[in-house]
């Protein structure tokens, strides 16, 4: 499975070796022995690493983190709240629908695919890529966080400019990985319907983060998904 990382666009060349690294190589004997168990791993492996796959390193603009990928079948494609378009949208990406409509009156769309965000450099990046059917969270803790943790720093290091949205504690976690004099920050609560209305909606993130690119010299995000 993470043989696929040294075709990933999205991952700048000193990424791509982590593969080789200790903990990378733990990992991978993880994952062939949950398959050599027969366990149904999500999302399939030729989608794990979707999110660097559609756009150069260089042109990232926006950084959204999740969690861990959907856990159902069929759900999961590789990009963070994103999934195929013949599902389902779920809870939280309908709020995140929702947002979008209030914020800059978009309609709500029609299924949950969000490539054609991460085709215009919104890196959607679980920090888990992987996970076991009808188990959350299973594959975490180990090793996922530590690559996704250097995906974080090294855009933080590497480029200028970029809009993190963090989204719920999870993700506010990750804020002392990113340099705060280079790029912008937006935190609010998760779109879960558990906390959306104690502080995601009316969050405003999406004109927020285009009025941020457009001061940076960039082209905005169209955030219309059709």
């Amino acid at each position: 499975m993470l043989e696929h990382l040294k075709n990933c666009i999205g991952l700048s060349e000193h990424l791509k070796m982590e593969i080789y690294s200790d903990y990378m190589i733990q990992l991978n004997t993880f994952l062939i022995d949950e398959q050599l168990a027969n366990k149904i791993i999500y999302p399939p492996k030729e989608a794990v690493f979707n999110a660097f796959k559609l756009i150069p390193y260089s042109d990232y603009k926006v950084v959204i983190i999740g969690q861990d990928p959907y856990h159902a079948a069929g759900q999961a494609n590789g990009l963070a709240f994103s999934v195929q378009p013949n599902q389902k949208i779920p809870p939280s990406l309908r709020n995140i629908y929702k947002e979008l409509k209030e914020d800059l009156l978009l309609n709500i769309p029609t299924h949950g695919d969000l490539s054609v965000w991460a085709k215009q450099g919104v890196l959607l990046m679980n920090s888990v890529l992987t996970v076991e059917e009808a188990k959350p969270v299973s594959h975490q803790k180990k090793g996922w966080e530590q690559f996704t943790d250097h995906v974080i720093l090294n855009l933080s290091a590497d480029l200028n400019g970029l809009v993190f949205m963090l989204w719920g504690n999870y993700a506010k976690s990750k804020k002392n990985l990113i340099d705060p004099k280079k790029h912008l920050i937006l935190e609010a609560n998760h779109p879960s319907p558990l906390s959306a209305n104690r502080g995601f909606f009316g969050c405003k993130h999406f004109s927020k983060a285009n009025a941020y690119l457009i001061s940076q010299g960039k082209d905005p995000i169209n955030w219309e998904v059709y």
